[in-house]
């Protein structure tokens, strides 16, 4: 059973996920240049922030960690001038990861509560998620090398 914040949580990291995916899938990226990427970057900070407050498996733990990890690349894109000419590839590939950091513990929170009663895995280690999150990783690398070849013939 969720709780009221574990509601909020959800809710927003499913409008995340659709903003990105349909930034991914309109413009071949996700950006801070349109509305959609302003919707994804938002409720990708709220998903993090409300994902602190959740000890579903006891403290502080990996979806936490990648909850800071998630926040940490959102603050390096908005540094992108740091990287000077290659400021557009980080800013594209830190938004893909953002993306990325959604699905992993989606998908496991997902596959280990449901069907109710009687989950398609018994816990976050189980080999199945394991191949799950490798395949996840590389869908990513295939789309950062899409994006960056992309961005690179501009």
């Amino acid at each position: 059973m969720l709780t009221t914040l574990g509601a909020f949580h959800t809710a927003f990291g499913l409008v995340a996920l659709v903003a990105g995916a349909v930034g991914l899938w309109r413009d071949g990226e996700i950006t801070h240049r349109n509305d959609l990427g302003k919707v994804y970057i938002a409720t990708t900070v709220i998903t993090c922030i409300t994902g602190f407050g959740i000890f579903q498996h006891g403290g502080f733990g990996k979806p936490h960690a990648l909850g800071v990890l998630t926040l940490l690349v959102l603050a390096m894109v908005t540094a992108t001038h740091l990287f000077g000419r290659w400021s557009t590839q980080v800013q594209t590939v830190g938004y893909s990861a953002t993306f990325l950091f959604h699905w992993i513990p989606g998908v496991t929170e997902t596959s280990t509560r449901l069907p109710v009663g009687k989950p398609l895995f018994d816990s976050p280690e189980a080999t199945g998620l394991q191949i799950i999150g490798a395949v996840l990783f590389l869908i990513f690398l295939v789309g950062a090398y899409v994006q960056v070849k992309r961005l690179s013939r501009r």
